[in-house]
């Protein structure tokens, strides 16, 4: 029988010598409820941060009625509040200590109640008027903040579910459906809840604020929901190729040794310039739609068509990219871009809602294939650096954190250019110069940046051909 083991001269704790099957690459596959369970704790953040993207600031604007200046203010720094957290989450993170329920279960179950309560104080109308600003902007900084701190540990948690790329890219399959699905649902039922506050018949001074509160406890029960499927349904196992003897990574020399790492540099920076791309399609689509395009009876029937598009079409990228590779996969971000020009160029119901289609299909494989690269990723670099660990939160909070970035960055030069050019909020007819801008940021910058991000992905080093190979380094190393 043939056995596998770490030599002696390695150290003194040699691994103990076990045989060529059990090792973990032949480890017994993840079940289907497993996998369901661990997209489904996950999907909680995306119904909560669905909702907060379309109706906060209509909320701060209409029921807490504070300046546009103001509710600018109480969003910009909420999200610069979201990305600065995830380094120090990922600092914190890993110097987490091993427990009974795993390393990283501790945080998301402990911040989960506090993040239910700041989300509902987040909707919450206080009697008093001066101090409204602060009151939303303290509590929307909790509220990011703290989703970051089950943000980052969920998403390394993908390393830990198990040693086999297969599985671990299935696992990333599921839980990118459901965040989808949850980014519908939460859109859908906050709008459902709360429509009755901007009925015309409310078009008052008081507008109802109660259905907002409503909505609010309807999600936060959904994330107790979540919390509880995932803590049941999940076992989160130690790292298999650490020695007990291993040292965990300093934080700061682990960033540093990160930000030199060539695939994740190439993999950061292509995803990077399309995260900003979707974003600036995302954002600029309704007011494309409202003033470019003459489609706003249409806007929220094709949001809708982006969003079912994007989940429906989740397991035939997962399909795709274990068949033909995952670079290979990639080429279908570019498919929105033609098809956007055309709706620039030539616009109409039936052209939009087939651009709505594909935007969902381009939308989905950018949302899947980072999130299922970043193990490759991960499993390279610790194969380079063999005697260390915890790098894997370094890793899932510094993208994160360049994610929020881009897509702030991508949402700051868009109203930039909307000011330039005269945008005025509230009136039925833009100037030429701002419907020109919207065509401009809808159609010519995202093809631009999505074409220069697919072009780095060129370089990116790691093939289906060297992920075997490590595979296979990783099961020697254990």
């Amino acid at each position: 029988m043939l056995w596998v083991g770490r030599h002696l001269e390695d150290g003194p704790f040699p691994t103990p010598r076990f045989p060529l099957t059990q090792i973990p690459g032949q480890e017994r596959r993840l079940s289907v409820c497993s996998k369901l369970c661990y997209a489904i704790g996950g999907a909680p953040n995306q119904v909560a941060g669905s909702a907060a993207s379309f109706f906060l600031q209509i909320y701060l604007l209409d029921i807490a009625h504070i300046t546009p200046f103001h509710a600018s203010l109480v969003l910009f720094i909420g999200k610069a509040s979201g990305a600065v957290t995830d380094p120090v989450a990922g600092f914190f993170i890993s110097k987490s200590r091993w427990t009974k329920i795993g390393r990283l279960m501790p945080w998301m179950l402990a911040c989960t109640p506090f993040t239910v309560v700041s989300y509902f104080f987040m909707w919450y109308l206080p009697p008093f008027v001066s101090g409204r600003v602060v009151w939303y902007l303290i509590f929307y900084c909790i509220f990011q903040a703290l989703t970051t701190l089950f943000q980052v540990p969920y998403s390394a948690l993908t390393m830990f579910l198990s040693t086999d790329q297969k599985e671990r890219d299935s696992a990333t399959a599921y839980r990118m459906t459901m965040e989808v699905l949850g980014t519908l649902v939460g859109a859908a039922l906050q709008g459902q809840i709360v429509a009755s506050a901007h009925l015309s018949h409310h078009c008052t001074l008081n507008p109802p604020a109660k259905v907002y509160m409503i909505a609010a406890g309807v999600i936060g029960g959904i994330y107790l929901l979540g919390i509880i499927i995932l803590f049941l349904g999940v076992k989160e196992k130690d790292d298999p190729y650490a020695l007990s003897s291993d040292a965990a990574i300093p934080f700061c020399k682990g960033l540093g040794l990160t930000m030199k790492h060539g695939p994740y540099v190439k993999l950061t920076a292509s995803f990077l310039l399309i995260s900003a791309a979707v974003q600036l399609e995302q954002s600029n689509f309704i007011l494309f739609c409202t003033h470019a395009a003459d489609l706003r009876n249409h806007f929220q029937y094709l949001v809708v068509t982006i969003l079912v598009s994007s989940a429906v079409s989740i397991p035939f990228w997962q399909k795709f990219l274990q068949r033909f590779g995952k670079k290979c996969a990639a080429c279908g971000i570019s498919w929105m871009i033609p098809f956007a020009v055309m709706l620039v160029t030539i616009p109409n119901p039936i052209l939009a809602y087939f651009v709505a289609f594909v935007s969902g299909l381009s939308i989905a494989a950018s949302l899947l294939l980072p999130w299922s690269m970043l193990p490759d990723v991960v499993d390279d670099f610790r194969l380079q650096n063999p005697h260390r660990k915890g790098h894997e939160t370094i890793f899932y909070s510094s993208y994160v954190f360049f994610t929020k970035m881009s897509a702030g960055i991508g949402l700051g030069i868009s109203a930039a250019c909307l000011e330039f050019t005269g945008y005025k909020p509230g009136i039925c007819r833009q100037s030429k110069d701002v419907i020109l801008t919207l065509k401009i940021l809808i159609g010519a910058v995202p093809a631009v940046l999505i074409l220069v991000g697919l072009f780095i992905l060129l370089f990116y080093p790691i093939t289906e051909e060297s992920r075997k190979e490590t595979k296979l380094a990783l099961e020697v190393l254990r």
